[in-house]
């Protein structure tokens, strides 16, 4: 697998380092996330669980079973 090497700081991050933070990255398979404070820990998926994560997330259904 190959390692990211753009990964993007959450826009909700303060501007320095070691401000904890979510961060991003993308390789052509997958995308990975991993928190500032532990960047040796990556979690590896796709684009669509993501995509559903971040749309519960906006619309506040975290937890609700899909119908």
């Amino acid at each position: 697998m190959s390692t990211p090497d753009n990964w993007q700081k959450s826009s909700y991050s303060g501007p320095g380092d070691g401000d904890s933070c979510v961060e991003l990255a993308s390789t052509p398979a997958a995308l990975h996330l991993r928190e500032s404070d532990a960047p040796e820990a990556v979690l590896t998926t796709t684009a669509t669980p993501v995509g559903l994560l971040l749309q519960a997330i906006r619309t506040g259904t975290m937890g609700e079973p899909r119908t």
